[in-house]
């Protein structure tokens, strides 16, 4: 810097630091439009004159003594030019031309229109002030310049939501005071008087300074002398003004006013920055401390879902068969309890994580946060798997439940009808093996002989009768076996007993025969008539016996046919019983004949048929037992009748709510379909809309559960088809899930669109464009798009797009590959595309402002400039600063705030 003032002093300083302006840019044109006649308006007041005085020379100093010098006399210390030349390098940071040193007036008059060069190549337009009239000592001029200088390097760059210079620093005035009672800054005169506004100032921005409270409004001249003094001591603000200048005069002077406040707000802009800064910081850790949350809520709600998962699926896979029915059934109702319990919380559960996920990946994307990765096994596809394998598990497990009760009841039925005929069996084979082996015949006589023969030959035709219930009694044996019956061990002893028992009695029977055919020459005549009774009677008493069986056998039937069926065989089997008893008839006519021929030839009988045990006593009885046993069937049938009949009717009534509620459901799946597509009005009306229609689904879950209902009565009449309906309670309750699934993610699809208009600054306007453009290339009305239907759109929008920039495009709106875009995709990439969002550069810069330029932070900084909990978030993450100029405490706030973005450190 050239030494200006060689002629009265001898040292030499080097380039200047700390100006107050940088120069460059803007035009005075605002400024001094409003400046033009300040001779006239402000300068014909002497009070208004000497505060500018003091003021201007005051501020001039402020900056001259960082060259060590200074004025005395603004009018005199200018005229040579030289200091106004040292004045305006100071503020500006730059250098002037070398400047003359002569001592003659021109001399003087060239060094000043250098300054006044200078200032108009900043932009500033200089109305009626010339070299002359400053070399001249003209004291208007000279204050009208340096009012000029102040504008520019001072007030202009002053800048506050917009407004720019004076009303800029109003502004700042009037927000940094507005919470002080008895301060109201309307202005650059009047609102100053009083020395609240002054003090209120120093205040808010250094309160250990000043005692606030202690100042009244009735005392102006102590509080602007408290104010000025404060400023001097410790602001390195000069004093310039004098109290009763202030108070003395009807109306300050604006400009003097404006210059010394403009000093405070230079003073404290390093404040205003570090709060901007601050303010910045807590917004970026307010987000990243709510995503953490999200993402803590997420994972346990995944782990617990995921656990009852791997808890259940074992349950569902275990296809072990139990025992007995009971057992089944109480199988069957711990299912029934799972699906209408304990599943549907679940389903929500899943429902809500999926929505929790979305929500949380959209304000992570609004907030350029990299998206979040859940621990490993924890993903959506993850818990969907776990899900599909739940879902797998459980199907079929119903209809292995009731396939178990059908087998069961089915083996409980032939293990019944088994004890039957083998009891019926056992029964006819008592005493027989004795009999066959006596040896009566050796000592009998011819007749006695021919009468054994005759015994045997009836006793071979009921054997040959009963062949037939031991082929039964091995068939049903085998049927147990194969249908895995849990007893099947004493099934299968007593029908081997029973097997060997009919072998032993088939050998004898055949031994027998050859010891009688053996005597048999030696044998006359037997009584035919009680042969023919023998031979009549065994097959009719078989016939009852078997009658008797069929009419007291179990049956079990599922449909009115089948119990139809059966009515038409008893029926049947009624109208047989008129032959039956005639036969009847004629057995009991042929033993009547016989005691009617022995009497009439006075033939001595032994009181009993000697070829058979089946006595008419026992004939009598046994058709007695066939006539009571028929009207006990017939009830038996009706009210198996009755039963099938209600059952039918539990089919239609079930049939008929599903037959509502399935197409209902369908239908409301495809409207919410349309819904997704066609949506009108604001996003909020939109989101109104579908909750309305969210809860007139939910308003339909009584039908719902009337169906359950009826299922269970259904399933606790072991009903297992029904021909009226092709809906199952299965199908029912899926189409039930997905229809509160897909409305809640229709939901959270206009949520997280909302999210993003609101984050993102985005109108109502360009919502609806945006939507409207995506509809109309949604060729297919699928809510998603192809590749070449989403260029198509980029194209209408504007775009010129190559394949390298398309090719771009499509890895950020389908980073899956996939080949679809969807709707909030699109939007995501406009909202990018137009708006400007926090980013790690911004986030590193307003560290560096809480620093104090430093490349590390301090904890105790840290906590002196943020609110406490996100002062501790800071600390708590932050790693030790590392570089060359650390000292004990440092932590790196830069790799801190490029991680929050997911950026590498810079």
């Amino acid at each position: 810097m050239v030494d200006y003032h060689a002629v009265n002093q001898s040292y030499q300083y080097g380039p200047s630091s700390g100006g107050n302006g940088a120069g460059g840019g803007g035009s005075m044109g605002d400024y001094m439009a409003q400046e033009d006649d300040w001779d006239r308006d402000l300068l014909l007041d002497p009070a208004w004159e000497k505060q500018q005085r003091k003021t201007f020379t005051a501020w001039c100093n402020s900056h001259l003594r960082k060259a060590g010098t200074q004025i005395e006399n603004i009018d005199e210390d200018f005229r040579d030019g030289l200091k106004l030349m040292l004045l305006l390098e100071v503020i500006s940071g730059e250098r002037l031309p070398k400047p003359e040193r002569g001592k003659m007036r021109v001399h003087k008059i060239n060094n000043v229109n250098k300054a006044l060069d200078f200032i108009a190549s900043k932009g500033v337009k200089l109305v009626s002030i010339g070299a002359e009239e400053i070399v001249d000592g003209n004291a208007k001029m000279t204050l009208g310049m340096i009012w000029t200088i102040i504008l520019r390097f001072a007030i202009q760059d002053i800048s506050v939501e917009e407004t720019s210079a004076k009303e800029g620093l109003l502004l700042w005035c009037q927000r940094k005071t507005a919470p002080y009672k008895n301060v109201n800054v309307q202005n650059f005169h009047i609102s100053w008087k009083d020395g609240l506004a002054f003090n209120a100032l120093i205040h808010r921005h250094r309160p250990e300074l000043i005692e606030y409270d202690k100042l009244r409004k009735d005392d102006p001249v102590t509080n602007l002398n408290n104010a000025f003094e404060v400023a001097e001591k410790y602001l390195d603000i000069p004093k310039m003004l004098d109290a009763e200048d202030i108070v003395n005069t009807a109306r300050p002077d604006e400009k003097a006013i404006m210059t010394y406040v403009s000093s405070f707000y230079h003073a404290f802009s390093g404040a205003q920055k570090a709060e901007t800064a601050a303010n910045r910081i807590c917004k970026v850790l307010a987000v990243n401390q709510e995503n953490e949350h999200l993402m803590e809520d997420y994972e346990r709600l995944a782990s617990d879902l995921l656990e009852w998962i791997r808890r259940t699926i074992p349950w569902l896979e275990d296809r072990v068969p139990q025992k007995t029915i009971q057992e089944m059934q109480q199988k069957l109702e711990d299912f029934r309890d799972y699906r209408r319990v304990h599943k549907p919380p679940k389903v929500q559960e899943k429902c809500q994580l999926e929505i929790n996920f979305n929500t949380l990946q959209t304000k992570l994307r609004l907030s350029n946060r990299p998206a979040f990765m859940p621990s490993e096994g924890k993903m959506v596809s993850d818990i969907n798997n776990g899900w599909q394998h739940l879902e797998q598990a459980e199907k079929g497990y119903e209809e292995w439940l009731l396939n178990e009760i059908r087998r069961l009841e089915r083996l409980d039925h032939l293990a019944e009808k088994f004890r039957q005929k083998a009891s019926i069996h056992e029964a006819w084979t008592d005493g027989k093996e004795a009999m066959l082996k006596h040896r009566d015949y050796e000592t009998a006589t011819l007749s006695d002989i021919k009468a054994l023969i005759r015994k045997h030959e009836a006793f071979e035709s009921d054997l040959a009768a009963h062949q037939d219930r031991v082929e039964q009694i091995a068939a049903i044996a085998q049927e147990l076996n194969e249908l895995d019956y849990y007893d099947s061990h004493n099934v299968n002893t007593r029908c081997q007993k029973i097997c060997d028992q009919w072998d032993a009695l088939g050998s004898l029977t055949h031994s027998r025969r050859e010891a009688l055919e053996k005597t048999e020459k030696q044998l006359e005549t037997i009584d035919q008539l009680h042969l023919e009774y023998a031979k009549r009677a065994a097959p009719f008493n078989n016939w009852m016996e078997s009658a008797m069986e069929d009419l007291q056998d179990m049956f079990i039937v599922h449909t009115i046919e089948e119990i139809e069926g059966l009515i038409s065989a008893h029926d049947q089997f009624k109208s047989t019983l008129p032959d039956a008893d005639r036969e009847r008839e004629a057995i009991l006519a042929i033993h009547k004949e016989a005691q009617r021929i022995a009497e009439s030839n006075h033939i001595k009988l032994s009181g009993s048929n000697p070829y058979t045990t089946v006595t008419p006593q026992i004939i009598n009885s046994k058709w007695e037992k066939v006539q009571q046993l028929v009207p006990k069937r017939d009830q038996a049938l009706l009210e198996e009748q009755s039963k099938q009949q209600s059952n039918e009717h539990l089919r239609r009534q079930f049939a008929s709510q599903a037959n509502i509620v399935g197409p209902w459901i369908q239908t409301k799946m495809e409207e919410i379909g349309r819904i997704s597509i066609e949506m009108n009005g604001t996003l909020e009306d939109q989101l109104s809309h579908l909750k309305q229609y969210e809860r007139s689904i939910v308003d339909y879950k009584p039908n719902l559960d009337l169906l359950e209902q009826q299922h269970q009565l259904i399933q606790e009449a072991l009903i297992f088809d029904n021909k009226h309906t092709n809906y199952t309670m299965e199908h029912i309750r899926v189409g039930w899930e997905q229809l509160l699934t897909t409305i809640a993610r229709t939901i959270n699809e206009v949520e997280n669109q909302i999210l993003t208009r609101d984050a993102k600054g985005i109108s109502q306007e360009q919502m609806q464009e945006f939507r409207a453009s995506f509809n109309h290339f949604d060729k297919k009305q699928t809510g998603s798009m192809d590749s070449d239907d989403f260029r198509a759109l980029l194209i209408s929008t504007g775009y010129s797009l190559g394949d390298a920039e398309f090719n771009r495009i499509m890895s950020v709106v389908d980073p899956n590959h996939s080949g679809l875009v969807t709707f909030q995709a699109f939007i995501d990439f406009m909202s990018r595309e137009t708006t400007d969002t926090d980013t790690a550069d911004q986030v590193i810069a307003s560290f560096k402002v809480l620093a104090g330029d430093k490349n590390f932070i301090t904890a105790e900084e840290l906590r002196r400039e943020l609110p406490p909990d996100q002062a501790e978030y800071c600390i708590a993450r932050m790693a030790p600063y590392q570089g060359p100029d650390a000292v004990p405490g440092a932590l790196d706030y830069k790799s801190f705030s490029t991680a929050l973005y997911g950026e590498s450190d810079l």
